[in-house]
């Protein structure tokens, strides 16, 4: 443990008093069958918590994932009205989800959660996700929005996406499941449970959206749940996840779009290696008058190497991209070629490569109290949590190398707490429920190759309130107002030469009102407006990861959602999920942190990146006896991918106006017998071509999918 996180010990014992000193140990840390309902933090909940939930709050369960046969969780996540996602290299591994407009670059301005545990690898320090398991892994997730976002945190200025993986059952039980489809897809999965326990395998394997892109992964889950005395329980729960992807990080040029395709991508010998393992321990007490006690211990460890050689379609690479070479009988240089659209060979041609290799340890401890009372009900939690980041760069000067010049070494740690209070006020059919939430951490860089060293801290109080009104029994009429914020990374407030850098933190004024009803029998509906306001926003233009300088300013956001969930009788049904964005504005021009200077373009009046005025997913299906289909259309609107709303294409490809596009999917189900489910799905029915992003260059979406498979359950 280093002495920047030994430091901050005495802070935790202070909080946890007698549980003192158990803490250093944790930050000094180098199918069928009865279910056993496993104790776990909700952020939604069982239905009948809706109507005192005073934000806009959606859920969606096994059943819904396994009728539409969702691929990836990108498409299970348009389901839901607000959500964005973005796809990059089309298996969903690297996720950009972003909630009413927010740039969902990373997936940086939300909190993504797994039973309750944080599922990104730095929620503090860098919040940006390289990492998602399949969606195979869950049954099912929920969204929250609005002022009881505070509950959990530290993001909470989008919203909270925690996913629900299965719980075991006492009866022994479990299924096999063999799928395949074109570019070489194959997907295989095990589930075994019984006597309170659960083993899950995934395999999943296939080429992306372009040439040259393969992934391989293996992910296991393991969960345990035990009453190890009355009215204590106990859950342990263990994964792992091993990814060997071959995957650029270089979008395409415009001239390479237009002459040479979009799934074109010269670099075969870019490998993205993972390897990701978490374990979580939970203990719930119940007390007689109802009041629960639900602790958890969480700890994940995380490798990541990204060798590539080419991190941006205008990247020449440590040098090697200022040699000249003859292609077509022209003489260029390697980004010359690249913007005329010549195919290259970077093996023979322009031979290099670059290894971004990052390891992660993420620990913590979070019990949390809910209590009945004579007024409601009152929630109170703390969180300690602490990260380690160790981040290398090795500059190579062979397409497989990997070993060379050293660019980077850094430690960069963080140490946070947090706390929070919520009481509910039921007052006849309204309920008020005031929550303050407290987030404290402190910062700490170490340059190894010039020995800088520099520290930062940050605190606020973020307040907030939720109210709703039930008129009657089918209808609640929900409000809420808070606080949003989201820390910066540890490499945006101390500099490589350990100065602190003039960057704040993301702050907004987040308001919505709504509706949530069940209008007849078999047809539910939820609609909402927003207004977010950021008194300062961190965003990204063009080039993530670095290349555009870290830029923040004012940013204002308000639309409206509509969800419908509909069973129109004969074996009929249908869904939408619709998101109306009609303002994303820059309300001042964005500022380059380092310069203080305005980012050419960005003006005020100006619309945000990726924020498309609408988003709409909807669905029909029928099902008749053993069979089921469903058709569904996934719709994203226009956007611009630039401050300054660039219309035409830049030759880099990294700006211009990204055209509407709708993909349709179909799926069938056949239930063959009370153990056989056989189906196919057919994903990107029109095999449309279309452009997704442009961050580093053009990204495409996948072409046309056909998938089958079976299931045999036991």
């Amino acid at each position: 443990m280093s002495p920047f996180l030994r430091s901050r010990l005495w802070l935790i014992s202070a909080v946890l008093g007698g549980s003192g000193p158990a803490l250093p140990a944790l930050c000094g840390a180098e199918g069928a069958g009865d279910v056993v309902i496993q104790p776990r933090f909700e952020v939604v909940g069982h239905r009948d918590r809706l109507p005192v939930i005073g934000g806009a709050a959606d859920t969606v369960g096994a059943l819904a994932l396994e009728t539409s046969r969702t691929f990836t969780a990108n498409e299970a996540l348009r389901r839901i009205p607000g959500i964005t996602v973005r796809d990059e290299e089309g298996f969903g591994l690297r996720p950009n989800i972003g909630i009413r407009g927010l740039n969902p670059t990373r997936t940086t301005k939300l909190t993504l959660l797994e039973d309750g545990v944080p599922l990104a690898y730095a929620p503090y320090g860098d919040n940006a996700s390289y990492y998602h398991p399949p969606i195979d892994r869950f049954v099912g997730f929920e969204v929250l929005k609005g002022a009881h976002a505070l509950l959990f945190g530290p993001q909470t200025i989008g919203g909270v996406i925690n996913y629900l993986t299965p719980d075991g059952t006492r009866a022994p039980s479990g299924f096999v499941q063999v799928g395949a489809g074109n570019r070489a897809y194959v997907n295989l999965r095990l589930r075994v449970a019984g006597h309170g326990a659960l083993f899950d395998y995934v395999r999943k394997a296939g080429r992306g959206a372009r040439d040259n892109l393969e992934h391989r992964i293996d992910d296991f889950n393991v969960k345990y749940t035990v009453r190890v005395a009355d009215r204590h329980t106990l859950t342990l729960r263990a994964n792992h996840y091993i990814e060997d992807s071959i995957m650029t990080y270089s979008g395409l040029t415009q001239a390479e779009y237009e002459r040479l395709g979009a799934r074109y991508n010269p670099f075969k010998n870019d490998a993205f290696d993972i390897a990701r393992s978490g374990a979580s321990l939970t203990h719930q007490i119940e007390f007689a008058d109802r009041t629960r006690l639900t602790t958890k211990g969480y700890y994940s460890s995380l490798e990541r190497d990204w060798w590539r050689q080419s991190s941006n379609s205008q990247d020449g690479q440590h040098g090697a991209g200022a040699l000249s070479h003859t292609i077509d009988g022209v003489t260029a240089t390697f980004l010359q070629h690249r913007l005329a659209g010549r195919r290259i060979d970077p093996d023979t041609q322009f031979p290099n490569n670059q290894g971004r290799l990052r390891a992660y340890d993420t620990w913590g401890i979070e019990p949390r109290l809910v209590r009945p009372t004579a007024t409601g009900e009152f929630q109170a939690g703390l969180k300690l949590h602490c990260e380690e980041q160790n981040r290398v760069q090795i500059n190579a000067n062979s397409p497989t190398g990997r070993t060379g010049a050293v660019a980077e070494d850094n430690l960069r740690e963080t140490a946070a707490w947090s706390a929070f209070v919520a009481q509910r006020l039921d007052l006849g059919a309204v309920a008020l429920t005031p929550i303050l939430r407290y987030e404290a951490m402190d910062f700490d860089r170490v340059n190894r190759l010039n020995g800088a060293r520099g520290s930062s801290s940050l605190n606020r109080v973020l307040p907030g309130v939720g109210a709703t009104w039930r008129p009657d029994a089918a209808t609640t009429v929900f409000a809420s107002i808070h606080r949003g914020f989201a820390p910066p990374r540890v490499e945006d407030v101390i500099g490589g030469t350990g100065t602190a850098t003039d960057v704040d933190p993301e702050h907004s004024v987040n308001v919505e009102a709504g509706v949530r009803t069940r209008l007849r029998p078999g047809l539910d509906v939820q609609a909402s407006v927003f207004r977010n306001d950021f008194s300062n926003l961190i965003a990204v233009g063009s080039i993530a990861g670095g290349g555009t300088p870290l830029s923040q300013g004012e940013a204002l956001f308000q639309g409206a959602e509509v969800g419908v969930q509909a069973r129109i009788g004969g074996g009929f049904r249908s869904r939408l999920a619709w998101t109306w964005l009609a303002t994303a504005e820059q309300t001042t021009p964005f500022i380059n942190v380092a310069t203080k200077a305005a980012i050419p373009g960005s003006v005020s009046g100006n619309r945000q990146p990726y924020a498309a005025e609408h988003l709409v997913t909807g669905a029909v299906g029928w099902s008749h006896r053993a069979f089921e289909v469903e058709l569904e259309a996934q719709h994203e609107g226009r956007q611009f991918s630039d401050f300054a709303n660039s219309v035409a294409a830049t030759a880099d490809g990294q700006r211009g106006r990204i055209a509407a596009h709708t993909v349709w999917n179909a799926s069938v189900n056949y239930r063959a017998s009370a153990a056989v489910n056989v189906f196919a799905t057919v994903k990107n029915l029109t095999d449309l071509t279309y452009i997704t992003d442009r961050t580093r260059g053009i990204q495409v979406g996948m072409p046309r999918l056909f998938q089958a498979g079976a299931r045999y359950a036991f």
